[in-house]
């Protein structure tokens, strides 16, 4: 039954429409929930369809919703760049909710909605855009490169923004066209660690942290090695440098979804949040996934529930101020505009040996 009250029947027409979702998730929901889910995802898909609405679901929202209604599926930067080239009217963010400030920065004449207003970040709350302009007085001529974990309005006050993706690749790219030698790089200092750990360039960083990446340590790695001795460590490098030193790779989560499809390990475990094993495993149904993984509260928010209810009310909009958008557009596009790296950043191959520490603000 929907939150709205309206019940919708397990037909065998749900069930055929619905069987190819079901058999990407049939290893994480159970035949009885399913009975419930598959209605509501068919009928998500009708409204999408009449409503001419895509939904963007990242890689941390639950299998029913990542394989039954999500249009686009990725990361941070593979969203970004779905909305940017979309062709559809609305655009529902199965994700939080600087990711749907994102898509209405890219795509001004969509309308963006998002199911749950409460559907926050703890990076994105960490910062503010009067706090970057305090840092851009401190460390003039210094381009700021900002994670796009962040608000609107600190990405209006940034240069070019970045994902974990290619975190390596914008700083040294930004140290290149400003003729410098130091970045700051806002406002994740476990990424900046890392990504000091793979350049000379000089980082400048701010104490902001994922909830959910923070809480793993070296010690926890290490207990999961002595219990799976042959299970492969993917780790996420939101994580603190120690997580990495003792995992086998660390990269974004489209990298760690690329590992496992291409190489096809035996056993893996992933270090980030716990959808992302979920997700991934439905396509790689030969691979044994340990789960240590943490939940993201604001990312469990987005339901099929409020999936629906988005698309038949028309809310929640998201909209952002016309001239913070503008500037806040220059900074997200030129991070989209980036050619792809020519292989994707891995953080657990220490490069810069002699690297400068991070300076933290």
């Amino acid at each position: 039954m929907a939150a709205d009250g309206f019940q919708f029947d397990f037909t065998p027409e749900v069930q055929a429409a619905t069987a190819p979702a079901w058999e990407k998730v049939k290893r994480h929901v159970t035949p009885m929930e399913w009975r419930v889910q598959a209605p509501l995802i068919a009928e998500i898909n009708r409204l999408k369809r009449e409503k001419d609405a895509v939904i963007l679901a990242h890689n941390y929202m639950t299998p029913e919703i990542f394989h039954g209604v999500g249009d686009y599926v990725g990361d941070s930067l593979g969203l970004a760049k779905e909305a940017a080239r979309s062709d559809a009217k609305v655009i529902v963010q199965a994700g939080v909710h600087f990711m749907a400030e994102t898509s209405k920065i890219l795509s001004p004449e969509k309308r963006v909605l998002i199911p749950d207003l409460r559907a926050g970040c703890s990076l994105a709350s960490s910062i503010t855009g009067a706090d970057v302009r305090l840092i851009k007085q401190r460390y003039p001529g210094l381009p700021v490169v900002t994670y796009v974990n962040t608000t609107a309005d600190v990405k209006a006050e940034t240069d070019i923004c970045c994902t974990s993706a290619n975190a390596v690749q914008v700083v040294e790219e930004a140290a290149r066209q400003w003729g410098v030698d130091r970045v700051i790089l806002i406002p994740d200092e476990f990424l900046a660690r890392n990504v000091a750990r793979q350049t000379h360039i000089g980082i400048i960083s701010w104490k902001g942290r994922c909830e959910v990446h923070e809480r793993f340590t070296a010690a926890d790695i290490l207990e999961i090695k002595a219990a799976y001795p042959d299970a492969e460590v993917l780790a996420h490098p939101e994580c603190p440098a120690e997580v990495l030193e003792v995992s086998d790779f660390a990269g974004s989560t489209a990298a760690m979804n690329d590992y496992v499809i291409q190489r096809k390990p035996k056993r893996v475990v992933l270090i980030t949040e716990c959808s992302m094993a979920d997700n991934v495993a439905a396509d790689a149904v030969d691979t044994e996934f340990v789960r240590p993984c943490n939940l993201c509260p604001h990312m469990k928010r987005i339901t099929l529930e409020n999936i629906y209810e988005a698309l038949v009310h028309d809310r929640y909009e998201v909209t952002v101020d016309p001239a913070i958008a503008e500037r806040a557009r220059l900074a997200v596009q030129r991070m989209v505009d980036l050619p792809p790296p020519v292989t994707p950043a891995r953080y657990d191959l220490v490069k810069a040996r002699h690297h400068v520490d991070v300076e933290l603000i």
